[in-house]
């Protein structure tokens, strides 16, 4: 059987709730011939009769009564789903996809959701953890929305990454070390060492920074999760370096915190498909911008 037009049905089911096809086509706002061809059409599809005349009252015949009941079903999903996509239309509800490094998603993305799960409830935020070049391949394939990447970063066709933040890296420390009050690549790779795995950015700005004074250390272990790396300094395994962002709590109190003698800087981007973006999309890229390290206010967050 052809495919039903929601026009038909809608139609039948006006028919069966007034008793009329004058009524429904008052109703409808349908001239009453443009009713009869609906039901004529409906009919010829099942092959069947869906209308009776009782008494003076149209009513659904046993067959068309199990298709008036399909037919409710059937308008109020679409009436639903015309709705659902006006809602994500005007940014009051809709699902943003986002990728993005264990590092920002532990740290930051926490604070993001929270602020917009108060200001746009209805959002749902998809997080996906995967490196830069990853985040950016799906970006550029459609499958996110937005990606939040390690800089600086090749530009891509049709992608915009613009500079988000930028946060010192700092050593972590077992507290119980006798620590230097500031940590030199020559300090730190006498150590044993817990570093991120070679996969990340920051493993390379890493290697660069004990390069810079001729140290190429091995580590211990290499990770790509920062909150385990925390807690193994914690226990006293070793010393590691970490991007330390503001307004985020301070490290456990067996870690201690030392900053960096060459200073050393994690850049942080965001990256979204260039052109229209929807108000769902815009909405957490508002928050996120919220985040920014260098507001226009001066305020470092």
């Amino acid at each position: 059987m052809r495919e039903i037009s929601l026009d038909r049905l809608r139609t039948l089911v006006a028919i069966a709730d007034l008793g009329s096809f004058a009524e429904a086509a008052r109703v409808l706002n349908l001239a009453p011939p443009t009713v009869s061809l609906h039901i004529a059409d409906l009919e010829s599809r099942v092959g069947a009769r869906l209308l009776s005349r009782t008494r003076g009252r149209v009513q659904p015949s046993a067959i068309g009564a199990t298709l008036v009941e399909r037919a409710r079903a059937l308008l109020a999903d679409a009436q639903q789903a015309l709705e659902d996509v006006q809602r994500q239309v005007q940014g009051l509800a809709g699902r943003v996809r986002l990728g993005a490094s264990t590092g920002a998603i532990a740290q930051l993305l926490p604070q993001a959701l929270e602020t917009l799960n108060q200001r746009h409830p209805a959002i749902d935020v998809q997080v996906a953890v995967l490196t830069s070049r990853e985040t950016l391949h799906r970006l550029a394939e459609g499958s996110l929305e937005i990606g939040l990447v390690a800089l600086p970063q090749t530009s891509v066709k049709q992608l915009r990454i613009e500079p988000w933040r930028r946060d010192p890296v700092m050593a972590f420390l077992p507290a119980r070390w006798q620590c230097p009050d500031v940590v030199t690549p020559a300090w730190l790779a006498a150590q044993p060492l817990i570093l991120n795995d070679n996969t990340t950015r920051l493993s390379r700005l890493t290697s660069d920074w004990f390069a810079s004074d001729g140290h190429q250390p091995v580590p211990r272990i290499q990770l790509n999760y920062n909150d385990a790396i925390k807690s193994l300094v914690a226990a006293g395994y070793g010393a590691t370096l970490l991007p330390h962002e503001a307004c985020t709590p301070l490290p456990d109190s067996r870690i201690a915190m030392r900053p960096l003698e060459p200073l050393l800087w994690r850049q942080l981007g965001i990256a979204h498909r260039d052109g229209d973006v929807e108000r769902s999309t815009q909405h957490v890229l508002d928050v996120l911008w919220g985040l920014s390290s260098e507001r226009a206010d001066g305020v470092t967050c």
